[in-house]
């Protein structure tokens, strides 16, 4: 491999590598339609996609059609559910790793030296993700209400987990490429500018959606409350945390700087969010619960060990908070000056995931609270 790296470069050996993937894989499933599609690509990575967009618990691959299970008939073929598997986990993560690398190609291309800049203009796309997400959750909201997809497939495919992060990058990419060519062109006094008006533009476009099926449909509702609640929180805890790390570990934050306040808030939209969800959705007539594994332990491990006169008053979902809190002070410690020094590029990509993994899903739990869906 270092051999054809070497005599033909990286990029062009990443290009090769993705189109003899890709090329494969289709000519697989074309040539052994049951065996690699429907019983490999079907049941482990679109199957599921498909289940999760009607809102189903379990999806069957019966006779060429896809139905909900309790519809399938006896002789029907391979199940599939909304979520992962150790199989589709097997696919996504090397997929996952050669987008990455691709990216780190493309702004190796445009030649970027503002990084920091970079990041935080992309700030809009990181909550755009969430709110995409929040849209194909008032798209099943809109099949069950009305047996019908507002959108439908394969196009709301592309806004659920995990294509919705390729979907979401890709247009943050193209946001980028077209920014960095109106500064090289001198229309603009920096690409960070149009970078962060485009994502404030799709971001605003997208709540503005759910806005009007909120005031247009039965099925989206609206409780801003909701949202006050959780921005307020975040906003006030970062506040404390940062001004506590300035005041008694100014250390921990020489790294990152200020990039280290998005960090923090980041997560702790998505540690309120799910507070107050887990906890007190009820207030609103809404039913929630955990979504994700740490979210339920975390809620199993504080109500056996509280008794229930406590976790009435003070909910079992508030460590889970505090956690979303101390964990972006123990990231922004590790990024130190040293790995932005070595590495910047590296070392703001990872800052932009890191804030994409907090910011994404506590921005679709917020808005999705918020919207009733």
């Amino acid at each position: 491999m270092d051999e054809y790296i070497e005599r033909y470069g990286a990029e062009r050996v990443w290009v090769a590598a993705v189109l003899l993937l890709a090329g494969g894989i289709a000519l697989a499933a074309f040539l052994f339609p049951q065996r690699v599609y429907v019983d490999f690509i079907w049941q482990y990575y679109w199957g599921p996609v498909v289940a999760d967009a009607h809102g189903w618990g379990c999806i069957a691959w019966d006779g060429g059609e896809q139905v909900h299970c309790n519809d399938a008939s006896a002789d029907a073929g391979p199940t599939a559910s909304p979520g992962y598997t150790a199989v589709s986990y097997a696919g996504y993560i090397p997929t996952l790793i050669l987008f990455a690398i691709g990216i780190l190609f493309a702004i190796r291309r445009l030649d970027i030296d503002r990084y920091r800049a970079g990041f935080f203009a992309l700030f809009p796309f990181m909550l755009f993700g969430g709110a995409l997400r929040t849209v194909e959750d008032a798209n099943v909201a809109a099949y069950r209400e009305t047996g019908e997809l507002a959108i439908q497939l394969p196009w709301s495919g592309f806004i659920i987990s995990p294509l919705i992060y390729f979907t979401v990058a890709l247009i943050a990419l193209f946001a980028v490429v077209g920014s960095v060519w109106l500064d090289r062109n001198d229309s603009v006094s920096g690409y960070e500018y149009p970078l962060f008006g485009v994502g404030a533009a799709v971001l605003a476009t997208t709540v503005g959606w759910l806005g009007y099926l909120a005031a247009t449909t039965e099925y989206v509702s609206f409780y801003p409350s909701i949202s006050a609640i959780v921005l307020t929180a975040a906003t006030v805890s970062t506040a404390l945390v940062w001004l506590g790390i300035q005041r008694f570990a100014p250390e921990l934050n020489r790294g990152t700087g200020t990039m280290g306040i998005v960090v923090i808030w980041a997560h702790a939209i998505d540690g309120f969010a799910n507070q107050l969800m887990l906890d007190w959705s009820h207030v609103w007539g809404l039913g929630y619960s955990p979504k994700h594994p740490v979210n339920d332990a975390i809620v199993t491990v504080t109500g056996s060990i509280l008794p229930a006169s406590v976790t009435e008053v003070t909910g079992a979902a508030w460590p889970f908070a505090l956690l979303k809190l101390a964990a972006p002070v123990f990231i922004i410690w590790i990024f130190n000056e040293e790995i932005f020094e070595e590495n910047p590029r590296f070392a703001i990509l990872m800052m932009i995931t890191v804030v994409a993994v907090g910011l994404g899903p506590g921005t679709r739990d917020m808005l999705r609270a918020t919207f009733g869906v």
